[in-house]
């Protein structure tokens, strides 16, 4: 059964939740717009320490995590993440102006799933949102 293998898939009708982490006041209303338009419902930390608490209060589906941030920077947040059992399978997208492949590297060897330079484009937050979570954005596939 894949819901034993990776429980952050669901069958059910539920919007899938995800946390949104940057620093950027614009950043999270950017990717909070693009998100509920494809049907998910939406957190936001400003840091990966608010972000830690969130985890370890409520269920998500997803994090969207920027790397530069005050007080924990995404790749901190992201060990911590893998490190707490009830919430390491939950899938985890990178955002930064960060392009080059060590950086990518850094990521993925943190526990990223995925990682996307900024700007990030709607439509591809919300199709890489759906494929992580198991579950099509609302309304059909992206633009």
């Amino acid at each position: 059964m894949p819901e034993a293998l990776f429980p952050f898939l669901r069958r059910d009708e539920a919007p899938r939740k995800v946390l949104v982490v940057d620093d950027g006041t614009l950043v999270r209303l950017y990717y909070r717009k693009a998100l509920e338009a494809a049907g998910f419902a939406v957190e936001e930390a400003i840091n990966g320490i608010e972000a830690m608490e969130k985890i370890l209060s409520d269920r998500f589906d997803l994090v969207v995590v920027d790397i530069n941030m005050p007080k924990m920077d995404g790749l901190a947040f992201l060990r911590a993440l893998r490190a707490e059992p009830a919430a390491a399978a939950v899938p985890a997208i990178v955002t930064s102006t960060e392009a080059a492949e060590h950086d990518r590297s850094a990521a993925r060897a943190a526990g990223a799933n995925y990682y996307l330079t900024k700007p990030v484009p709607e439509g591809s937050l919300a199709l890489h949102a759906a494929i992580l979570t198991g579950a099509p954005p609302a309304g059909g596939a992206p633009a």
